[in-house]
């Protein structure tokens, strides 16, 4: 037992990430059901739809699962009373203070973990009391640092700093990637693109569909004077990239964007319009599978992997 699965009660350090449009409670329980720690995406929940998911959560799994929350969320304070209100007993926090509500969600026996993209965020949150940090490098998907750190050079610099179980995201799909994170010094690990591509996810099949096609290249972090995304190359994209030629202000950005962007692409799977967020490991995503499956080949190829390495250290 690690410091991540003797932390949430679970099998395998394994997070699933909690992305908007994908993360509802079939893939949380899904995750959690097949050792992992599954999490359900409050960013795009209504306060209703959240406590609804929460329930049948409930019900279709036995096992820990948590809830993501975006502090930058308009309805923050609902949205936490909801979760108390419901006895979730794992918290994951993003884009925002861990401060603002860590004490007070620690007060109702929750665990708090806090996502960062930096050292400097890694230790606010330690000050803070979180439980244990998830670190985001440049390659993930739903990206919240503006730094451009990758994962391979974030999780050793965080580790450096902190005391706390350390939780490793940015590029990370495959047994192999979860041995490199935890070698260089992270608990455990989120995965997030290989979530998507799994039955289970929420999202849109014609989304779903796209991850598959994409390659080496095919995305790009942009929006950074908003919130950092990680974006596929599709029509939407390229009229960011014509706006920015222009030098726009956050304000014509904003207007670029629009509402329910986000839930065009990746939830009505509008390929041309939608925004399709998505990390760059999706260029080694090739086939859309079951949580179970997902989580099983995961298991096998690190345990293969690491037995490989005892046998031959050079």
């Amino acid at each position: 037992m690690n410091k991540i699965t003797k932390l949430f009660n679970i099998k395998y350090p394994i997070i699933q990430g909690g992305m908007i449009w994908n993360s509802g409670y079939k893939l949380a329980s899904a995750v959690s059901n097949a050792g992992g720690l599954g999490l359900i995406g409050a960013g795009s929940m209504y306060p209703d739809v959240l406590r609804e998911h929460i329930q049948k959560c409930k019900k279709a799994t036995d096992k820990p699962f948590g809830v993501n929350v975006p502090m930058l969320y308009p309805n923050i304070e609902e949205i936490i009373q909801i979760i108390i209100e419901e006895k979730v007993k794992i918290v994951f926090t993003s884009a925002g203070n861990p401060k603002t509500w860590t004490s007070y969600l620690k007060e109702n026996e929750i665990t708090v973990v806090h996502v960062v993209s930096s050292s400097k965020f890694a230790l606010k949150a330690q000050e803070a009391g979180v439980n244990a940090i998830v670190a985001e490098g440049f390659e993930a998907g739903g990206h919240n640092g503006r730094e451009e750190t990758t994962t391979l050079t974030l999780i050793p610099m965080v580790k450096e700093q902190i005391n706390i179980p350390l939780i490793a995201a940015g590029g990370i799909a495959t047994g192999r990637g979860m041995l490199a994170a935890m070698v260089l010094g992270a608990d455990g690990v989120q995965m997030g693109s290989r979530f998507a591509a799994s039955y289970e996810s929420s999202s849109h099949e014609n989304y779903k569909k796209t991850i598959l096609n994409v390659k080496e290249g095919d995305t790009q972090l942009t929006l950074k004077e908003l919130a950092p995304v990680r974006l596929i190359k599709n029509k939407f994209y390229n009229d960011i990239q014509e706006l920015y030629a222009k030098c726009p202000t956050p304000e014509e950005l904003k207007a670029l964007l629009g509402r329910a962007r986000a839930k065009k692409g990746m939830f009505e799977g509008d390929l041309v319009e939608g925004e399709l967020e998505i990390g760059q490991v999706a260029g080694l995503i090739h086939e859309i599978k079951s949580v179970d499956s997902i989580i099983n080949e995961v298991i096998q190829e690190f345990e293969m992997v690491s037995k490989d390495m005892q046998l031959r250290p050079f």
